[in-house]
């Protein structure tokens, strides 16, 4: 199993379409992805778009990610890169300015 702390940096937090990214991305492994928000409020498979919805998870969030499986050192990778690119949204933030 691999552990990860993750915050979402995007300015629209972890919305619908950065939810679907962070799906079709965790649905290519076939280990088990799940995100927890670290005030142990809500818990989600990120497999499921209306799961991670659920996190309600804005910008500035903590959330535990969780892999366990034969691929989990390359899904917590693929995943970290979502978060740390700001699902690719940082960029376009900086680039309509």
């Amino acid at each position: 199993m691999v552990e990860k702390t993750l915050t979402v940096k995007g300015r629209l937090g972890l919305h619908a379409r950065a939810a679907a990214k962070l799906v079709h991305v965790a649905s290519s492994f076939r280990s088990k992805l799940l995100l927890q928000r670290v005030d142990g409020s809500a818990k989600a498979d990120a497999k499921s778009i209306l799961s991670v919805l659920m996190l309600a998870a804005s910008r500035g969030t903590e959330l535990r990610a969780l892999a366990e499986g034969d691929d989990e050192q390359e899904a917590m990778k693929a995943m970290e890169q979502l978060f740390f690119s700001g699902f690719d949204e940082l960029q376009e933030e900086t680039s309509n300015r």
